[in-house]
């Protein structure tokens, strides 16, 4: 099998020098990111064959990055590696549409083994989810609120604590459009200020 072309997305920069020097041998690293809009501007340019990407990530977390990334290139398999051991946040992923799923602390081996299977066009789950995750994928009466995708970035940029105009000029529109978007979030959710829109957020882990 050839050597799969990686590109790495985590805000750690020294964690991601870590997996590079880790998957050295066997990958190809053909990038580096901080954030899941440079990973979507990154996934494009660089047509990597796997992304490895966490969850928590600044102005666009992995989850709604995952969603969009298939209609950018839909051959990617993405891989999440994340702190998170939620397994109703694992099955998020998958439902994402990822194709693997770590654990930071999953041993090291598991890394590579992820990779190997994802390209031969199988799933991977790190064992110390395993069980836990099918419950999640099994069950139906999921509770959270939907928002649509430009709902939930513009709550993740409150969240983060930008400014009406500084989300305005992230996603390129007027402080009007996104005052506008923030009374419907707060409308859809039934909440009166930003700080419950903040615990929304970190609650649901988009932020």
């Amino acid at each position: 099998m050839r050597r799969p072309r990686v590109l790495l997305a985590d805000d750690h920069a020294l964690f991601l020098a870590a997996i590079e020097r880790l998957l050295a041998d066997e990958c190809t690293i053909v990038g580096r990111v901080y954030d899941g809009r440079a990973l979507i501007a990154a996934a494009e340019q660089l047509a990597p064959d796997v992304i490895l990407l966490d969850i928590g990530m600044p102005e666009l977390n992995g989850l709604d990055a995952a969603r969009r990334l298939p209609q950018i290139l839909p051959t990617a398999k993405l891989v999440f590696l994340t702190m998170h051991e939620d397994p109703d946040l694992a099955a998020e992923a998958f439902r994402a549409g990822a194709s693997g799923y770590l654990l930071k602390r999953s041993a090291a081996t598991e890394l590579s083994t992820a990779i190997r299977e994802v390209m031969e066009g199988r799933s991977y789950v790190t064992p110390l989810l395993t069980r836990e995750l099918v419950g999640s994928l099994l069950r139906t009466d999921r509770q959270s609120v939907e928002l649509t995708s430009r709902q939930r970035e513009i709550l993740q940029l409150i969240a983060e604590g930008h400014s009406m105009k500084q989300v305005a000029a992230v996603l390129n529109v007027t402080p009007r459009t996104i005052a506008f978007h923030k009374y419907q979030i707060m409308s859809h959710l039934k909440v009166k200020s930003t700080a419950e829109l903040i615990q929304y957020a970190v609650k649901h882990h988009i932020v």
